[in-house]
């Protein structure tokens, strides 16, 4: 990039050569990049863009290097360190899984069924958090819930641990894997109202499209077996294990997985399960009721 460019023409740079490479949405990327050089807001970067600022020799040579990053397909939000979501500014990085934003349609349906079910204290445990986004989420929309949280990566743990401070400490973040939940959870075990999860769900010889997942997302948080539902299989049979009587799990999983999802849910004891959209219209979460 030249000298002297202005503000607006950085971005269109940016944006044609995003456009080059088929990065999905090279518009809004270049304009959160620009916005990160600056440390200002989308509402602020508008304006400077109407204005016809100019951007600084350092300024220049931090977007080209971030450009750059993106042209390559690393994740917009390891770039950038953070990852919006909800009401919540996560901070990312490698290691962990970068939030989605129909995950926060699981969010949605978890805050219904707790503000629904009228508890004092609703207990909801997120298993297999990641970077914490769904527990976090959960626990600052719903104040009165106790929030517990189960991750075994340690390096994904340590941004949910991160965030979790970030955020006052709301959640509950226990080191583990699903086999050693019910050990974790000691005399909590059976007390549960909600358990969610966003579980791996790719079959094994399957390979992500996008290289952003491909490349960037840790293997551990994709893959769930041969078929794909592994993990599904141990979350249902977990939450079986530690859920109160009438309460719920939610777990997010493939758009053609529903109907296998909903059988192993209800091999594994659980009733009326159902299968919910995306905003896409996608099927993409299904949830289920334990009457034992």
């Amino acid at each position: 990039m030249p000298n002297d460019i202005t503000l607006d023409a950085a971005v269109r740079s940016a944006v044609e050569e995003f456009l080059a490479v088929g990065i999905p949405s090279p518009q809004v990327d270049a304009l959160l990049l620009a916005a990160h050089v600056l440390g200002i807001g989308r509402g602020e970067l508008a304006a400077r863009l109407v204005s016809g600022d100019t951007l600084t020799r350092e300024q220049l040579d931090r977007l080209a290097g971030y450009v750059a990053r993106r042209v390559a397909r690393e994740p917009l939000q390891h770039i950038t360190g953070e990852s919006g979501f909800r009401q919540l500014v996560l901070d990312i990085g490698p290691g962990a899984f970068v939030p989605r934003p129909e995950t926060e349609l699981l969010v949605q349906m978890v805050v219904d069924a707790v503000l629904a079910s009228g508890q004092a204290s609703p207990r909801v445990i997120d298993l297999g958090t990641g970077s914490g986004a769904i527990a976090l989420a959960v626990a600052s929309e719903v104040p009165h819930a106790n929030v517990w949280a189960v991750e075994k990566s340690p390096e994904a743990r340590a941004w949910a641990a991160h965030n979790n401070e970030k955020y006052g400490g709301i959640v509950t973040l226990l080191a583990g894997d699903l086999a050693t939940t019910e050990l974790l959870l000691g005399d909590e075990v059976g007390t549960m109202d909600v358990v969610v999860s966003n579980p791996p769900y790719i079959p094994d010889d399957a390979q992500p499209r996008d290289p952003e997942v491909r490349l960037y997302d840790p293997a551990v948080a994709l893959f769930g077996g041969a078929d794909g539902l592994d993990v599904i299989r141990q979350v249902a049979s977990v939450a079986a294990r530690i859920i109160a009587p009438g309460g719920l799990v939610a777990i997010e999983h493939g758009e053609l997985q529903g109907p296998a999802v909903r059988k192993i849910l209800a091999d594994a004891g659980w009733r009326n399960a159902a299968t919910h959209p995306d905003l896409t219209t996608r099927d993409r979460y299904t949830t289920a009721v334990w009457s034992a």
